[in-house]
């Protein structure tokens, strides 16, 4: 009930966005399995898009609007390690869901560039960190840059759920998305300007799903 209200208002909010809804709730079942799978999600973009996914792995890896206590078990190592400042930190650290930008690793992005090739610097993180069953969440509003699509590529090779989040047309890498949120747009800023209150929700969704209760993580 809480997700279908979610996603309701987002759509009263942004009315350009009911040409995606279903899209989008495909999406947030993709995370949910794959976290319910005990794996992760990994997302790229560049320039605006580059913020976005350091934006959007912020509200995955941290609070987004609940609570999300850790588990007893580990609140009881945390004291049983260091008395009051483990039980301080079993007070206030949060249950984090897994997932990784790919933009935010400049020695290792520089480095691929450097020595291999620059359309590779995203491609080279997912045969690193990627394993079946994860996500990767691209972005780009064009659907065109080849770093992306040479991610997207690697991904479906090794396993991933790969979503896409582009403008319009969905450009060149529309063949390799399992999951296509191609928001209404051609233009870059328009574009971005809707891709921030999709993941919003995708976020809140997953949230959602996982820390309902407020009271108990349903991750292990």
């Amino acid at each position: 009930m809480e997700n279908k209200l979610l996603m309701k208002e987002l759509i009263e909010r942004y009315p350009e966005l009911s040409a995606v809804e279903n899209e989008i709730r495909k999406a947030a079942e993709s995370m949910i399995v794959c976290y319910e799978q005990g794996g992760k999600v990994l997302v790229c973009g560049n320039g605006g898009s580059c913020s976005d996914s350091d934006h959007l792995v912020a509200e995955l890896m941290n609070v987004y609007e609940k609570k999300r206590p850790i588990t007893d078990n580990l609140k009881n190592q945390l004291a049983e390690i260091s008395g009051d400042r483990g039980a301080y930190l079993a007070e206030k650290l949060q249950q984090g869901l897994p997932a990784i930008s790919l933009t935010a690793h400049s020695a290792l992005i520089t480095a691929v560039a450097n020595d291999t090739d620059a359309s590779l610097i995203f491609a080279q993180q997912v045969v690193g960190y990627g394993n079946v069953g994860d996500v990767l969440i691209a972005i780009s509003t064009s659907g065109n840059s080849q770093n992306v699509i040479d991610a997207l590529i690697t991904a479906k090779a090794k396993g991933l759920t790969v979503i896409g989040l582009t403008g319009e047309t969905g450009g060149r890498m529309k063949p390799f998305c399992d999951v296509l949120i191609n928001v209404s747009g051609r233009r870059t800023a328009y574009v971005q300007e809707l891709h921030l209150p999709v993941y919003h929700t995708l976020c809140g969704m997953v949230e959602n799903h996982f820390f309902e209760n407020h009271s108990h993580s349903a991750l292990n």
